[in-house]
């Protein structure tokens, strides 16, 4: 489901691109307690980094134990690698992803060594297992041969991702992989991902911060209610909803500032207290509006042009 084109700004979707690596069409999951998921959509592109954004109760977390057979959709079809998940070729889609959950399975009596080792056993990768090799790329691999116990809430995230990619995932799903974290350990678990990401393995992440998102995500697909309500890269998401660049005036008197709304090149103009937001039809006017205004008298303090963000996309949409 994508949102209401009644929405002026809408675009028309893009052209379909390669085969997804993950394609959910119209599925729906109802738990006792309620819906789980509505009419969802979603198609992932191989090699991409998708972040699924959305309230506590979106129904992130359930797309993902769709997309890993987890979950059976009670409607609709799933697609991983153009098999469904939920069925017969269940286990050889599973092996070919990597999970870590919002709250990681790990055995805290024992090692983090002994964490890998055993996983690597289930995967099947003998005594060849790179435990090392995934430690390190996690730096991890000084505390290896600690207990899990002792280790803080980021290096067990380290470990759950060491044990995610143990295998060589084609498919890699994160579920709020930096909550908890500190700003340095979530740092370094996104450069990561973009490093796997930048190798040719595919990313479906689900986070609830914004601003993580925005600097990450090859494609954002916003959740409501366990469906899709807008699906895209940001900048063409904000594009679709602000065709037109926009710019901040301030001046020591704001009310001078209401000569812009007559001026040629001027779409839009709405003031307050601080100053006027102007929506242009294209940024080479700002040096003759500047002109303008310095002739009428305006004493200026502030012409910014206003870089739209993935928060006020968020807002403006569940606003509707």
């Amino acid at each position: 489901m994508t949102i209401d084109t009644t929405f002026s700004e809408q675009a028309a979707a893009p052209a379909a691109g390669p085969p997804a690596v993950v394609d959910l069409a119209g599925v729906g999951f109802s738990f006792s307690a309620g819906t789980g998921l509505h009419d969802l959509d979603l198609a992932v592109p191989a090699g991409s980094i998708t972040v699924l954004v959305g309230p506590n109760g979106a129904g992130k977390t359930t797309a993902l134990r769709v997309v890993t057979g987890a979950l059976v959709p009670h409607v609709g079809t799933a697609r991983v690698f153009g098999s469904d998940p939920g069925g017969r070729d269940g286990e050889d889609v599973r092996r070919r992803c990597g999970v870590v959950a919002a709250k990681p399975a790990l055995y805290d009596r024992l090692t983090g060594r002994d964490n890998l080792r055993f996983a690597a056993e289930l995967f099947g990768l003998g005594r060849d297992a790179p435990i090392e090799a995934a430690a390190a790329r996690f730096g991890i691999d000084r505390s290896l041969d600690l207990r899990v116990s002792g280790y803080s809430t980021g290096m067990k995230t380290r470990l759950a991702l060491a044990r995610a990619v143990l295998h060589g995932p084609d498919l890699l799903l994160l579920d709020e992989p930096t909550s908890g974290l500190d700003p340095e350990s979530s740092h370094a678990v996104l450069g990561l991902v973009r490093e796997m990401a930048a190798g040719g393995t595919t990313v479906v992440m689900s986070t609830h911060l914004l601003l993580e998102a925005e600097g990450l995500a090859d494609q954002v697909v916003m959740m409501e209610d366990g469906t899709d309500i807008l699906a895209g890269a940001t900048d063409e998401l904000i594009h679709r909803f602000w065709p037109r660049p926009s710019v901040r005036f301030g001046a020591v008197d704001a009310a001078g500032l209401d000569v812009l709304a007559g001026l040629d090149g001027v779409v839009a103009y709405a003031r307050d207290a601080g100053g006027a937001n102007v929506d242009l039809d294209d940024l080479a006017r700002v040096p003759g509006l500047v002109a303008a205004l310095t002739a009428a008298g305006v004493r200026l303090t502030q012409v910014t042009p206003h870089a739209r963000s993935l928060e006020e996309l968020y807002l403006r949409v569940r606003n509707r």
